[in-house]
């Protein structure tokens, strides 16, 4: 048991090690990056600053898996160059026992960041993104979404209404030249409204300046039309939930994921991307349990055999390798090419079934 803690705070510790070194690197590099995409008269130094440790928690996301081999190198590095795994053989333990409190140290790592680091990335990433916003467009109101303008739908019991609008507003809760086209529950139109502008409220979509066309009956739109100087349309949709639309799933907390999924669904858009991503994170303790024995299979030799710079250049390359096939999988589960599941489990549990192999031909011959 002893032996199991001490195996465990080391590799802990170099863990953290590297974290802060890739952390103070990706901080400096990001930061040359934000002062030249800002120029002084759009944010101070300052503003900087706060963008640039803002965007640090996704950027350490995002390389954990790097981060988690290169310390399981550096950590069966040091303990081969100092003979302690031979001392540990010796006294009769293997080397998959050996590996028993690292890999746990790895899953709880895994675990740490998926419940706890998920939810702060997400939220600081909404941050940066509008920061960037504020800062690029130096206190304009409008934006163009896209050479067709924004589009957007939701939907409820009684129907889906299609939104199409040329401009929003920096919050989108604000649609400029705004059409609805309102449909049944059987996919027929109903009718069309335009604006010359829609407001999202508690209430719904305020219009202004609204004429209104009904559709489902036999009589002329245009004689049967209505003009309103101001219409209320009920909606399902909420100024997070659009700006959310827009982006990356990541950018939605993994413990928001399930009931965002839902909603996403009842308002008729697909959340297929969004549950790729939240089966993947779910599995990211797997991958990084993968890249710690990745590691440790490559250098728990003793460094008398020599080939050391080709063992840890094999280990690297090999995680990236596995690193790829997950974001190659990831692509295919979003693009409907394979299961959900399949693509988000099958990469980790492989990459760990070749470790382990690894392992056993490195050991045992």
């Amino acid at each position: 048991m002893i032996l199991h803690y001490y195996f465990a705070r080391r590799f802990f510790r170099v863990f953290l090690t590297t974290l802060l070194i890739f952390f103070a690197f990706l901080t400096l590099i990001d930061l040359v990056e934000q002062m030249r995409r800002f120029n002084s008269e759009a944010a101070s130094f300052y503003d900087i600053l706060i963008l640039t440790l803002l965007n640090a928690p996704a950027g350490l996301y995002q390389i954990l898996p790097l981060v988690m081999i290169l310390s399981s190198v550096s950590l069966f590095l040091t303990l081969a160059r100092t003979s302690e795994l031979v001392v540990t053989r010796a006294s009769g333990r293997s080397a998959l026992m050996t590996l028993l409190s690292p890999m746990l140290v790895a899953a709880l790592i895994g675990v740490i960041a998926v419940t706890l680091f998920n939810p702060l990335v997400a939220a600081t990433t909404k941050r940066v993104a509008s920061l960037e916003s504020e800062y690029r467009d130096q206190g304009q109101s409008t934006l163009s979404i896209g050479r067709e303008g924004l589009w957007l739908r939701q939907g409820d019991e009684t129907g889906q209404t299609v939104i199409h609008a040329e401009r929003a507003d920096e919050r989108m809760t604000t649609l400029y030249d705004v059409t609805f086209w309102q449909y049944d529950t059987s996919s027929q139109p109903q009718a069309r409204i335009s604006a010359e502008e829609a407001m999202l409220t508690s209430q719904g979509w305020l219009l202004r300046g609204a004429k209104q066309w009904p559709l489902g009956t036999d009589e002329n739109p245009e004689a049967a039309s209505q003009v309103w100087a101001s219409l209320i349309v009920s909606t399902s949709l909420t100024e997070e939930r659009i700006r959310d639309s827009f982006s990356e799933p990541s950018a939605v907390s993994i413990w928001d994921m399930n009931s965002y999924i839902s909603e996403l669904e009842e308002a008729g858009f697909s959340a297929r991307r969004h549950k790729v991503w939240l089966q993947m994170e779910l599995a990211r303790p797997l991958f990084l349990m993968a890249m710690m024995l990745v590691g440790a299979g490559f250098t728990m030799r003793h460094s008398r055999f020599g080939k050391t710079g080709v063992a840890v250049l094999a280990a690297v390359m090999l995680g990236f390798g596995l690193y790829y096939v997950r974001n190659f999988a990831q692509i295919l589960g979003e693009n409907g090419q394979l299961p959900t599941i399949l693509a988000a489990w099958t990469p980790p549990v492989a990459s760990i079934m070749l470790a382990l192999g690894l392992l056993l031909h490195m050991e045992d011959g």
